[in-house]
Formats: structure tokens, C-alpha cells, sequence
């Protein structure tokens, strides 16, 4: 399977909505950052949102990959094109969050070398209106994570 990385000013919402289930969330920050789309069979099969945070700082604020094609290196693809785009515009930082409770993007990053730096306790109830379930569990607190350069 060929995998395509496209930059488009037009993120595909219902993958969006898969990394991150509030529309209100991803309606703030859809205008304000870069979108890679990766491309297989001639459709968008996966995402990775990028917001410039601080002068030298990206976060990751969206990666999804469609269930139909997960485990498939997609993520990993989108997660090497968005990390040597931040280098390439100078930045010395990329920051990423995730549930605690999801083991499969925690090891994704950490594998990548970002390093957990703050843990944001009960964020979900905070600030989504309904529970979000991932593996079996509750989502509550956010791990936050970094990467130098």
C-alpha cells in the first residue's frame, strides 16, 4: 500500500472528530494550523493537525488514522513528516498530548523520544461534555509530552 503525505487547507472533520471528539475543540485550532493528510487508495486515510504554540514550539494537536487502516504505519508516517516539517521552519520543540489511559499513542511518542512532562488531572470531564471511553476506560487525566529538537 503507497502512502501519501499532502499538506491540505482542507482537514477532513469526521478523522478529526477520531483524535479528538469535541467539535468545539477542533473547531479552535482547524484555521490556525498546518494539516497533513496522508493519502492510500485515493482517499485521506489519516491526519496530523500541527499549531505553531511559540516561537520555536509546535504541538500536535490532532493525529488520527482511520480504524480501517490502523496498524499500518500510517500514524508513524504522519508523526516523521510532521516532526522533520518542524525542523525545517526552525522549530526546537514539538509538544503532544494523550489520555493516560491509551497505552498504543503513549508508546508511538515515547518511541519518537518525547518524554512526559506534565500530567493534567481530570481534564476530560473539565473540559468535554461527555465521557470519552478509549480501551475500556474512562479518559480523565491528559499526559503531556515534549520533544527537543
Amino acid at each position: 500500500m503507497e502512502i501519501r503525505i499532502l499538506t491540505t487547507d482542507t482537514p477532513p472533520w469526521e478523522l478529526l472528530l477520531l483524535g479528538d471528539e469535541s467539535p468545539d475543540s477542533v473547531a479552535d485550532y482547524i484555521d490556525r494550523g498546518q494539516c497533513y493528510a496522508a493519502v492510500a487508495e485515493d482517499r485521506t486515510v489519516g491526519v496530523c493537525m500541527v499549531i505553531r504554540t511559540h516561537p520555536f514550539t509546535v504541538e500536535i494537536v490532532n493525529l488520527a488514522v482511520d480504524p480501517a487502516f490502523q496498524r499500518r504505519g500510517i500514524g508513524t508516517e504522519l508523526l516523521f513528516h510532521a516532526l522533520r516539517k518542524a525542523r525545517e521552519e526552525g522549530c526546537r520543540r514539538v509538544e503532544i498530548a494523550t489520555a493516560d489511559v491509551e497505552p498504543g499513542p503513549l508508546a508511538l511518542y515515547r518511541s519518537f523520544g518525547f518524554e512526559p512532562v506534565e500530567i493534567d488531572r481530570d481534564y476530560f470531564p473539565k473540559y468535554y461534555p461527555a465521557p470519552i471511553i478509549e480501551a475500556g476506560q474512562e479518559c480523565r487525566d491528559l499526559v503531556r509530552l515534549r520533544m527537543e529538537l
